[in-house]
């Protein structure tokens, strides 16, 4: 009886995608003797490999990614006549550069970096009208902000005074019923706002 052969036995796979027979595959390509026959057998190989990863298409040049795949799968030792150049390995090593995220600070981190710029530009506007439609709308804003953050019901007046407190005076909503309704701002963003249900005791049914 022939002894089975367990995937945990068998060399590792340089690109699992592809799975273990077009692995073989590559590495049979390798041994040929005949140049011709392994440049066909190589095309062979990425047409395959195209067919298993249709997703690829999506792909810009995705034929140039399929001849890397390729190279790397073969450990970069198939001789074969590539239309593309052959790709170095240590090229394809090297780690990409970190990026660098920008920390913006906010006084309050529930009203957001963005809003919170918004009304200092808002707090230089010069013309009265655009400054008052800007002030409703700022309100409105951190109000919709701190009930996505907190999920839960806030005093307009609070609102108010940190528009204020952030303008440093510039903006100020005198009317507060010009702020939206918790819920209707809740449902705007796609939350449901929770409902208060009694309690009733549930009676034993008699026998």
């Amino acid at each position: 009886m022939n002894a089975l052969s367990y995937n945990t036995e068998r060399a590792q796979l340089h690109i699992p995608e592809y799975g273990r027979n077009v692995q073989n595959m590559i590495n049979y390509a390798k041994q040929i003797e005949d140049r011709d026959e392994r440049n066909l057998a190589a095309r062979a190989i990425i047409d395959v490999m195209g067919q298993l990863n249709p997703h690829l298409r999506d792909v810009e040049d995705y034929t140039h990614k399929l001849w890397t795949h390729l190279y790397i799968m073969s450990n970069f030792e198939i001789d074969v006549d590539s239309p593309y150049d052959i790709p170095e390995p240590e090229t394809l090593r090297e780690r990409p550069q970190s990026m660098n995220y920008p920390r913006n600070t906010s006084r309050y981190g529930h009203f957001g970096h963005y809003a919170e710029k918004m009304i200092k530009e808002a707090a230089t506007i010069k013309d009265e009208e655009e400054k008052t439609y800007m002030t409703e709308l700022l309100a409105n804003l951190l109000k919709k902000n701190y009930l996505v953050f907190h999920t839960k019901n806030v005093e307009n007046s609070a609102i108010t005074s940190h528009l204020r407190e952030l303008s440093k005076g510039e903006l100020q909503l005198d009317d507060v019923n010009q702020l939206k309704s918790t819920n209707t701002i809740l449902k705007s963003v796609g939350v449901v706002p929770k409902k208060t249900f009694k309690k009733h005791k549930s009676k034993k049914r008699r026998k």
